[in-house]
């Protein structure tokens, strides 16, 4: 019996990683709930980072357990700039799975000009 390591090339890697109809996905996004990201009025340069968050952008959720407001507070971000934060009446049961390790993204589905307040609407989905 031959004991040799297969070398990983980006051929294998894409079969193995679902692309092109793969045989085991490595992650996979499972919906959980739709949300308006609360906070954007916060955000100092939102009107430079607006024009970027678009339909189909996905954001970055990162927990922010010292938040002084709330402590189960997690903050959405567009690259390293937090645009702003899951509200905080959908929070909970994210932050915890969280904290136990899981990871979750949100990705935006409209966004709107209201006045001084740009309104982003999101899909939340937890990464598996």
């Amino acid at each position: 019996m031959d004991h040799q390591i297969i070398p990983i090339s980006p051929a294998l890697l894409s079969l193995l990683s679902g692309e092109k109809g793969g045989l085991v996905p490595f992650t996979r996004e499972i919906f959980l709930l739709d949300i308006v990201v609360a906070g954007t009025t916060f955000c100092e340069n939102i009107e430079e980072l607006a024009p970027k968050i678009i339909e189909g952008t996905v954001l970055r959720m990162l927990r922010d357990p010292k938040n002084e407001h709330d402590s189960m507070a997690i903050g959405i971000y567009l690259d390293k700039e937090r645009v702003g934060w899951v509200p905080r009446e959908l929070n909970l049961i994210i932050s915890r799975l969280m904290d136990a390790g899981k990871a979750f993204v949100c990705r935006v589905t409209k966004t709107e000009w209201k006045n001084q307040w740009f309104r982003i609407e999101a899909k939340v989905s937890m990464i598996e």
